[in-house]
């Protein structure tokens, strides 16, 4: 919706297609306060942080399209044609001039991780039971273990324990939490909910139902049969990480990064088919729906130029890679001569650490971090003056010391 409405507020047609009922995606089930307050610095339930963007998007002369799934994407020069299925609008087929991939992400399953065990009831991803709680108001379950301590795990831990329902503990396997440091205190901690770090659940238990998960503490990353324990569950939720949804991406050729599992951007957020763009969490899996927004917003306006075919060229982009104790960095290009916001992941825990960019010798940034976190996304501006010093022809390197 922020793209949308940044092309479409820049005079542009555009056509925006939802394979869900209303607008608003995961966003319409996060029941919960603490978006906002970035973008709007207010603090909102996701709802409510939703109803912004329809409320703009229904001032505007933009084409929506609900219950209507994108299933394929033909990419051939300055044609795009994108064709859709809905009981609504029976076979959708649009022909358009540029795309915007924002289909978002989901989640991995038991299948992804390779539980052993049982094929009981009552094993549900956290997003799943969020929305049987929250929209269909339906229980998951009464004595519930988290597997994975994703956000919206850590979340599902406090919402089931608001219902009157037990969460017996959160296990994961990484000597660190996944999810963001607020939820950590707001949803754990505040409740005495446990904290298993270091620890797999090597075993899901029961026939009809889930019975119980049997759970074992890591020694040099192998389940250790010493210190191992039981808990006796109805349920399991699992917040094991996100996918990001390209499927339609892969089918229409485009570039792919290993390290994001979303596809390779310039510095505008276009993809290797010109004309095609991507933004959100399509791209990579960001922590906060206000940076989102604010990557999508981006993204439509460099839509625009694209359209309006600017004739301000860059002197030249050089390719970006990711340095030591960094998982990735997006975009993938820094452009000569003008400003460029960086979105990246760390892989450790670090404590008043820094960044620094680099080609070669020639250190073009360095900034002071208080704390890392792989939970929380970096963002880093290299200026306008800064990228004049970008060299042609040689990688600018960003890396955490």
């Amino acid at each position: 919706m922020a793209a949308a409405c940044a092309i479409c507020e820049a005079g542009f047609k555009v056509a925006l297609v939802e394979r869900e009922e209303h607008p608003g995606g995961i966003l319409l089930q996060c029941i919960h306060n603490g978006f906002g307050l970035h973008h709007f610095k207010q603090e909102l339930t996701g709802p409510e942080y939703a109803d912004e963007y329809v409320t703009r998007l229904a001032a505007l002369p933009v084409h929506l399209y609900l219950q209507t799934t994108v299933v394929d994407m033909h990419v051939s020069g300055e044609t795009k044609r994108v064709v859709g299925y809905s009981p609504i609008h029976g076979v959708l087929e649009l022909e358009t001039a540029a795309v915007v991939l924002a289909m978002g992400c989901r989640e991995r399953n038991r299948g992804n991780i390779g539980i052993p065990g049982t094929r009981p009831a009552g094993v549900f991803t956290a997003g799943l039971a969020q929305r049987l709680l929250n929209v269909d108001g339906l229980l998951p379950g009464k004595r519930v273990v988290i597997i994975g301590s994703g956000d919206i795990g850590l979340i599902m831990a406090r919402r089931m324990t608001w219902v009157g329902c037990s969460a017996l503990g959160v296990v994961e396997i990484l000597p660190y939490p996944s999810g963001l440091t607020r939820n950590i205190v707001q949803c754990l901690q505040d409740f005495g909910i446990p904290l298993h770090l270091s620890h797999t659940v090597t075993k899901i238990r029961g026939h009809d139902r889930v019975e119980g998960v049997c759970v074992s503490p890591l020694v040099n990353g192998v389940p250790s049969t010493d210190g191992g324990f039981e808990l006796a569950c109805d349920t399991v939720l699992l917040s094991v990480g996100l996918i990001p949804e390209n499927e339609l991406t892969r089918s229409a050729r485009i570039r792919m990064s290993a390290n994001t599992n979303g596809p390779v951007v310039d510095h505008d957020l276009q993809t290797s088919a010109a004309g095609v763009f991507a933004c959100g969490n399509v791209l990579h899996v960001h922590d906060l729906v206000d940076f989102v927004s604010e990557e999508a917003d981006l993204c439509g306006r460099s839509v625009v130029s694209y359209l309006r075919r600017d004739t301000k060229e860059e002197r030249y982009a050089v390719p970006v890679s990711a340095g030591a104790n960094l998982k990735y960095v997006v975009p993938n290009t820094c452009a000569s001569g003008r400003e460029t916001r960086f979105r990246m992941r760390a892989g450790v825990v670090r404590e008043k650490a820094e960044l620094v960019v680099r080609q070669g010798d020639n250190v073009v940034h360095r900034a002071a971090l208080r704390h890392v976190r792989p939970a929380e996304m970096l963002l880093v501006t290299i200026s306008k003056q800064e990228s004049f010093q970008v060299k042609k022809d040689e990688t600018l390197e960003f890396a955490i010391l």
